[in-house]
C-alpha cells in the first residue's frame, strides 16, 4: 500500500476537502463556520482522499485556535494520525458528534476511529460536551427577576468574579488552568477569549443579589461563527439558589434583543447542574464535542 501523502489545500483545490464521505454529520455543524482553505489538510492515498482537518479561527488571527473538524476513512486510522502529527499548528482538537453518538453503531465506529487516530498523534481526551442550539421555537425562557444585572466597564471586576468562580468550579479548561497556573491563569484565559469575540465589550454584565452583593457574571457574546452564551458563572457563596437559570435567560434574551435567531451554548458532559439549567431554559443538546490536547504520544 502506498504511503499517504499530505497536502495544505488552498483556493485552487480546496474542493478536495469534500470528497471525504461525512458519517458524522460534520458539513451540518458547519454550516455557518468559514474556514480558510489554506488552514484545510489532507492526506492522499492513491490519489484519493481518505483523512481531513481544517483549522479554524477569528477572522483577523494569525494562526489557528483548534482544530474543528477531523475525519478519517475507513481504515485509515494510520494516515489521520500523519497528518495530525505533522501540522505546523498543534492546538486543541474538537471532534465533533452526533447528539448519542455511542447508540448507533456507524457513528459510534467513526467516532472511535478518529479518536485512536488521534491519540495515536498524541492528542488526549481532555473532556466530552454537550453542544446546544436555541431557537425561538423553545421559546424565551421566563426572567426570574431575582438579580439585578448591570453592564461593568471594570476588567477587574470580571477577573476577580472568574477567579471566585474557578475556585469551585466542574469546568475542565478551568480546571486545566488552575493546574498549569493558578486562578489567575484560569481567570485571564476567559478573560482573552471574552476579548477575542468579536461582540461589544459593553454587552458583559454583573448580576447582583437583592442584598447587593455580586451573584455572578453573564457574557453574551458573538464568536466568529455567531451568537452564544460566552459565559455563565455563579460565585461559591451565591450557589444553591439557581442563579444560574437567571444569569441563562438574561443572557438569552439580551442576544435575542440584539438580532440572534439562534443561540450556541455548550457545557461539560459531567456538569449535571448546569445541563439541568441548559434544559429548563429551552436548550435542546444537539451534538457531543470531545476536546482532546496535545501531548506526548504513549
Amino acid at each position: 500500500m502506498a504511503q499517504p501523502v499530505i497536502r495544505t489545500l488552498d483556493a485552487s483545490d480546496a474542493h478536495l476537502f469534500d470528497t471525504l464521505p461525512d458519517p458524522l454529520g460534520a458539513r451540518r455543524a458547519h454550516a455557518r463556520t468559514v474556514h480558510r482553505p489554506d488552514w484545510k489538510r489532507i492526506a492522499l492515498r492513491d490519489g484519493r482522499v481518505v483523512a481531513r482537518g481544517a483549522w479554524w479561527g477569528g477572522p483577523d488571527d494569525e494562526a489557528p485556535v483548534n482544530i474543528n473538524w477531523f475525519d478519517v476513512a475507513e481504515g485509515e486510522k494510520e494516515a489521520g494520525a500523519l497528518l495530525l502529527k505533522t501540522a505546523p499548528h498543534q492546538v486543541e482538537l474538537e471532534l465533533n458528534l452526533p447528539s448519542g453518538w455511542r447508540d448507533d453503531p456507524g457513528t459510534r465506529a467513526a467516532g472511535e476511529a478518529r479518536l485512536r487516530a488521534a491519540r495515536d498523534a498524541g492528542y488526549q481526551v481532555l473532556v466530552e460536551r454537550l453542544m446546544y442550539d436555541w431557537t425561538p421555537a423553545a421559546g424565551l425562557p421566563e426572567r426570574p427577576g431575582r438579580l439585578r444585572f448591570a453592564p461593568e466597564p471594570d476588567d477587574e471586576v470580571f477577573l476577580d468574579a472568574l477567579r471566585r468562580i474557578h475556585s469551585a468550579t466542574l469546568d475542565a479548561h478551568a480546571l486545566r488552568a488552575v493546574a498549569e497556573g493558578g486562578l489567575d491563569q484560569a481567570a485571564r484565559e476567559e478573560l482573552d477569549f471574552f476579548h477575542w469575540c468579536p461582540s461589544p465589550r459593553e454587552w458583559w454584565q454583573v448580576a447582583r443579589a437583592p442584598d447587593g452583593t455580586l451573584a455572578g457574571i453573564h457574557i453574551p457574546a458573538h464568536n466568529p461563527s455567531g451568537p452564544c452564551v460566552g459565559f455563565i458563572g455563579v460565585v461559591p457563596e451565591h450557589r444553591g439558589h439557581g442563579y444560574a437559570y437567571d444569569l441563562l435567560a438574561e443572557c438569552t434574551h439580551h442576544l435575542v434583543e440584539r438580532g440572534a435567531e439562534r443561540v450556541a451554548a455548550a457545557t461539560d458532559q459531567g456538569n449535571a447542574p448546569m445541563a439541568a439549567t441548559f434544559a429548563r431554559a429551552g436548550y435542546p443538546v444537539v451534538r457531543s464535542r470531545i476536546n482532546l490536547v496535545p501531548g506526548e504520544t504513549a
